[in-house]
Order: structure tokens, then sequence, then C-alpha cells
């Protein structure tokens, strides 16, 4: 370990050419306990300051020793540490310097070494943290501790200075560029983008061996129904672990289940390297042990079918050889592989032409999309393409018009119907109010979930006596102000964008039903009414019900935690619609007084979430002024070093603050659209064919394919020549006998060079040759 001064922490950020950049970030970085022995302990605080903290990681919730591992072996747990990472800009080298303990160097990783997708978010399954990455380096890519080679995985204070550091670290490291060696003003012919999204929903018969006759070919086995028949249930806990390409990516929550545990969780895992292949591990969990391994399901990814969802029970294998693997259960799995070729942003231009023409909202496009493409995912892109464009709340506010007519009849319905519009909301709400809904539920759901809060009103259900049914009710009253407390406590930070949208709806209402003049009650709380059908309807009150889905919670509650959550919903949901003298059930009318009592300060959460904040001109963007100056710094020197980039090479830099790429959206619109178009029934194009906006859309999709073949096609036609490719750099590896520099600024000593595996252009050729004369494939039947 290496030592410097308190003098180098201060951040020396200079603009001028051939001078050092230098960025300085503090964060909590994970230290595997091998690499940890040359550290001091950890300064532990005494138990009466660390109550505010206790109170927001519940128990439940901490890391547990017995599977917090990142390896594949439970045992090298590790811990989180103060630390502090300065990225130092020199020249044509990036260097990040990690520090422990104030001064001492912990690691130094070459930034300008890594590929791109070497920088990563990290799933917050890993560890129970959000606002993590992950940087896996080889030994010549990094100086420290030699015995180290696991990914270094850092958590930032909020989501805003991840996503600058993720670009920041991006813009240093090496894109995956193809055909750099052609002479171009792009810098290559293509790059190419990753994804593979998975969902692990349920396991049957784990624990359980039978013999199998196994696909050398495929994860896949011969298994007689008879035999599952005769399958005793085994009582355990069990969770899964997911790898790709061996890195262990994510984790899921232990469950209980006689043999059939249900996970129902969903992962996401973009902006991968080349394929190889997806393990899933399933491990039996056992009390004050360390966790078992029951078997394993293996899915090479090299020639999946991208882009298809395929669905059903995947064999977990006991590795013993071919002839001695023994099946230890099945797990019910939805696998979907994405990959992508991203052209130019130039190649995209007549395609962004038709999408963004002046005569067409982008939420037509939504429309035609789902209505007659049957694509009901790529909307997000549209949104995104809007987002970094700055036109989305502008459209949404423009289409809002639409639906709102005045007439009596729709003010018992007024955006309750689920059309363009409000999915449209929905989408944006989701995408703006990601850290507001943290912040309004967050900590509040994850205690009742970790204290294991069971409440329950209604006396057919709990077939109790009334005592015990008034117990509850109190219990309720109790959650349901704890969650409304801190729902208002936060009513300041909702983002601008969605007080720009919750301002229009709530003024188009008043405009529409003259509710200012109205003596009727009930119109003059439309506007509120409609407001709260958005922020509270379709966005905080599905966060209580469902935070699995929202990032709140890790996993799916219990069924008893489920109920009470159902319960508080409903309350919170009774008080968004300000009337609390509606209750359906009746033994849901004890919390009348808690309505009363707590209306007024709903309408005026509804009045400030609905007011926009005057632009501040020293934020270029509202809903991060803590952060503003770092990203400007950040936007800055990529503006400054982008004039020399090539033009590949600096697309491939996503853009702040929402790490968006506009080429990559597009090419998953082109993809989706070709897709779409070629699958359709022949009877239908008829009808499609009427409209001239979509026809000139898949007239432009067919045209980008036909751009992308040629520039596949010209890059396999060099590689079948001895031409060496830029791309094609050796890679930084090293071996378990290689020595540490004697300094960080050798990272020469140490290089042992192998290619970096990467798809041959002859074989994407295949692949949509292959989609070209087929239909597409059937969901496995389940």
């Amino acid at each position: 370990m290496s030592e410097i001064s308190d003098s180098t922490q201060s951040t020396q950020s200079t603009g001028t050419s051939g001078c050092p950049r230098e960025f300085l970030v503090s964060v909590e970085l994970y230290v595997p306990t091998v690499a940890s022995f040359g550290l001091r302990k950890p300064v532990v605080s005494r138990r009466k300051a660390d109550t505010s903290k206790t109170e927001e990681t519940p128990r439940s919730l901490k890391e547990k020793s017995s599977w917090i591992s990142v390896s594949r072996s439970p045992a090298s747990a590790g811990q989180w540490r103060p630390a502090t990472c300065k990225l130092m800009d020199e020249d044509e080298s990036c260097s990040l310097n990690i520090y422990v303990d104030e001064t001492i160097l912990y690691q130094t990783i070459y930034i300008h070494m890594l590929n791109q997708f070497d920088i990563r978010y990290a799933d917050s399954s890993l560890f129970l943290r959000k606002n993590c990455l992950a940087l896996a380096s080889a030994g010549g890519q990094r100086w420290g501790s030699p015995t180290n080679t696991e990914p270094i995985y850092f958590q930032f204070e909020d989501a805003d200075t991840c996503n600058t550091w993720l670009v920041l670290l991006r813009s240093y490291s090496k894109p995956e560029i193809y055909g750099q060696t052609f002479a171009s003003r792009d810098g290559g012919l293509y790059r190419m983008w990753r994804q593979v999204e998975l969902s692990i929903l349920q396991g049957r018969n784990l624990g359980n061996h039978f013999k199998t006759q196994l696909d050398t070919n495929a994860s896949s086995a011969i298994l007689s129904e008879g035999d599952l028949r005769e399958a005793d249930p085994i009582d355990l806990d069990a969770f899964c672990e997911i790898h790709l390409n061996d890195n262990i990516c994510a984790r899921t929550t232990v469950k209980k289940g006689i043999g059939s545990p249900d996970w129902l969780e969903n992962f996401s895992f973009p902006d991968l390297p080349p394929f190889e292949t997806l393990e899933v591990t399933v491990w039996r969990e056992k009390r004050l042990l360390k966790p078992v391994l029951l078997g394993s399901v293996r899915i090479a990814l090299t020639n999946f079918r991208r882009s298809e969802a395929v669905e059903g029970w995947f064999p977990v294998i006991q590795a013993g050889g071919a002839s001695n693997s023994i099946q230890v259960g099945e797990i019910r799995m939805k696998l979907t592989v994405d990959e992508e070729i991203i052209l130019p942003h130039n190649s995209y231009s007549g395609l962004l032409t038709v999408l963004l023409s002046r005569d067409r909202n982008v939420l037509e496009w939504m429309s035609d999309f789902e209505r007659r493409l049957h694509l009901r995912t790529t909307s997000y892109q549209l949104m995104c393409i809007a987002i970094a464009k700055n036109i989305l709340v502008e459209h949404i506010t423009e289409y809002a018009d639409r639906e709102v007519d005045g007439t009596p009849s729709s003010h018992n319905t007024i955006f309750r119907g689920n059309t363009t519009f409000t999915k449209t909301m929905e989408l944006a709400m989701a995408f703006y109010g990601k850290a507001f809904l943290e912040s309004s539920i967050g900590c509040t759901i994850r205690r009742i979930c970790s204290e294991k809060v069971a409440i329950e009103v209604d006396p057919v259900r709990s077939g109790k006596g009334a005592k015990e049914v008034e117990r509850g009710v109190d219990q309720l009253i109790h959650w349901s102000q704890e969650v409304w407390n801190q729902i208002y406590a936060v009513r300041g930070q909702c983002p601008n964008e969605l007080r720009r949208l919750f301002e229009h709806v709530r003024k188009l209402v008043e405009k529409h039903y003259h509710t200012k003049d109205s003596q009727d009650p009930h119109n003059r709380e439309l506007p509120w009414q409609s407001v709260s059908a958005f922020c509270f309807l379709r966005f905080i009150v599905p966060g209580i019900l469902n935070p699995h889905l929202f990032g709140l919670y890790p996993g799916l509650p219990s069924a008893r935690i489920q109920r009470s959550l159902t319960l508080i919903a409903k309350v919170i949901q009774s008080l968004a619609n300000l009337n609390p003298n509606v209750q359906k059930e009746e033994f849901m009318r004890g919390i009348k007084d808690f309505l009363k009592q707590n209306l007024p300060a709903m309408v005026d959460y509804i009045l400030v979430v609905s007011t926009p904040i005057p632009p501040d001109p020293c934020s270029p963007h509202s809903g991060h002024p803590a952060h503003s100056h770092q990203r400007l710094d950040v936007v800055s020197s990529l503006h400054e070093r982008s004039t020399t980039m090539p033009v590949l090479e600096r697309e491939s830099i996503p853009l702040l603050p929402h790490v968006l790429d506009i080429p990559r959206h597009l090419a998953r619109i082109t993809s989706s659209v070709l897709r779409s178009a070629r699958s359709a029934d022949p009877k239908d194009k008829s009808s499609e064919g009427d409209n001239q906006h979509l026809s000139g859309l898949c007239a432009q999709c067919f045209d980008l394919e036909d751009q992308s073949l040629a520039r596949v096609s010209q890059l396999a036609g060099v590689e079948s020549c001895p031409v060496t490719l830029k791309w094609d750099v050796p890679r930084i590896t090293s071996t378990v006998s290689s020595a540490a520099p004697s300094s960080p600024a050798s990272p020469s000593k140490m290089v042992e060079s192998r290619k970096v595996s990467r798809p041959s252009p002859k074989s994407i050729i295949r692949r949509h040759d292959t989609f070209k004369s087929r239909p597409p494939l059937s969901v496995q039947s389940t």
C-alpha cells in the first residue's frame, strides 16, 4: 500500500490543453476479506450514534455473511469501507486511484485499458445497496493486491453522482467499435450493445434427486412425469445466484418452500460483453451454516435467438460428468437476449425525422406501436429519445388536451382509463420520479417488511373477536400515518418535470369544467382529484402494493405483509380521493377520522406537487440542484475532449443526467419494427399500408437494416484477409503467478495479451439470414 499526503485530496480540475484534469468523489468501497488484511480495522461507532442509521437499514435487510460474497465461494465475505476515488487524466492515459483510511492507496485502475462494458451498474441484489458501480479489471489493468481479481464495487451517495461517474469513467475507456481501421470519419463501421433480461419465477422438486439423460448441446434433461409425481417434497430455504460469462451479477432473495419456492423476481443486465454463458446456481440456505449448492442451470447464449422471450422449466443439474449428472429439481425462468448493431447517429437521421416530425405527436407513435405493430415495450425507447431531445413534457401536455372534453359524464372516470396518455404518464412518472418515490415511501415500506407487520381488520379473514379487530384498525391507522407523514414530508422533492405535467392536468380540468365558479363541492375538488389520479393511483399507491417491482424492497413480500401493504394502500388512496365518507368495506369505516384529519394536508400536497419551481439559471436540469456543479464539470470536460474523438467513440458516451444513448434507442426501435413487420399477418398489411406515417417508418427501418448488413459484410470481407483490426488490441490479462508492479505508474510491466472474444461478422449475417427465412419462435409451453 502506498500513502499520499493530505494536500493531494484537493481537486485540481483544469481545462487547459495538456494539463491534467482531476475528479474527486467520496464513496463506499467493498473490500474483500483477503484484501482487507493489510488495512486498519474500520472505526465502529457507538450504538447511541447509530440509532438513526439502523432505522434506514432494517435488520433483515443487512448483509448476510453466509451469502454476501461476490465470488463463487461464499466464504470470502468482505466489508464496506469509506474511500475516496481520484480520477487523473494525463495525456493519453487515465488512472483511478482509490484511497482508504484517507491516505492509503488501495488500488490503481488504468481506466484507458478497460472496455466500456467492464464498467457497469452493479445490481442492487448483490449487496442490498443502490447506486453501485462495478469495475472489472484484470491484473495488468490495475495495481494493488495481486491476489484479488474480483470486480471492484463502489457505492455512491445518490443516483445522480453514480450516473455522472459511470459516464465519466466510460468516456476514458474503450468502446466496442468494429472496423476502426477503415478510413472513415465515423472512426469505424458500427458498435455493439447487448442485454439479458431474466425472470426467475419459481422452483419445483428442488432437493429431489433424479437420474437424467442430458442433451450435450443444451441445458435440458429427459425426466418422465411419473418420476415427478413420485417425488417427495423437501422443506428448504433456497436462493439463486446469476452468473454471466462466469461473473456473478445478481442474487434472488431466500424463499421458503416445500420444494417449490416462488421468487417472481426480474433482473436486467445491460451493456454486456460478448455473450458466452448464463448460469443460474441454486443454493440451499441453512441457519448458522454456509449455503449448500444444490445444482445449476447453464445456458449457452451465443446462438440464442435474439429479442424473443423464452419461458419454461429448466432442469437444475448437479454436476457429475455427462453420465453421472443428477437432476435436483427445476426452476421456471423467462429469458430474453438482446444484441444490437448501432450505426453512427447520422445514419438514423431519416428515422429520427419521421419520428419527430412536427405534424405528429410522440404519443401518436406510441399508440401506433401498441395497436398496429403490437409492440408493448418500444414506447419506452421512444420516450427516452423524447427526453434526450427535451420534448417529452411538451408532447404529453399537448396530447392531454385531447383527453379532457368537459362532458359531465367524464367526472368520475377522468384519467382513470388505460389510454395512450395515461400509460405514457406512468412511464414518465417512473422515469423522472424514481428517486422521489424512494424518498416518499421506501424507508417506511422496508420497515414494514423487515418488522413483518401483519395487519388484519376484516373479521371474516381473521376469525377473531371485536377487540382484535379494533386492535387491527389501530395498527392500520398507525402505519398509514407513518406512510403519509413520510410522503408529505418530502413533497418538495417532486421533480420539476412531474410538477409541470401535474400543473397542466390541474389547469386543464379547471378550464374545461369551470371548477372555480362551481357551487358543487365535487366539482371544486375535481382538479385536485385529477392530479391524485396520477400521483397516487398510478404511482405512489402501486409502489406501496408492489414494492419489489419499483426497487423499494428485494423480492416479493410474504402473503401476510402483502395484506398489510394492501390495507395501507387502500387508506392512502382513500385519502387521495378526497372523500373520507366513502368506504366500500364495512371494516374500513374505522379510518374515517384519520382521513378527515389529514384531508387538508393532502390538498396542500397536491398543490405543491402541481406547482413548478422557477427555473434556476445555474442548474441546467431540474431535480438535481445539489449536484449540478459536479455534473457541469464532467459535461464541460466531455465537451472539451469530444472535439478530438471519432464519431462512434463520441456517441458511445451516454448523455447526462439520465444516461441516454440516442443511437442505441433508435437501433432498438428499428429492430422491433422489423420483427413486427415480418411477423405480421398478411391480411393486415393492407390496413396498415393506409397509414402513411407507419409506411414511412417501416421504409426507414428496412433501409437501416440494409446499411447494417452492408457494414457487417464489409467487415466480414476484410476479416477473411490477414488484416488486424484496431479494436482487436490485445487485452490485458494476468496469471496467478504474476507479480504486482513496483508502482502504479508502470502498467506495461505486467501486460500479458489475449484477444477479446467478440462475435464474428459472419455469425451476425447468419443469424440475420435465419431470422429473415424463419418464422418467430413460439414461446415454450410451461
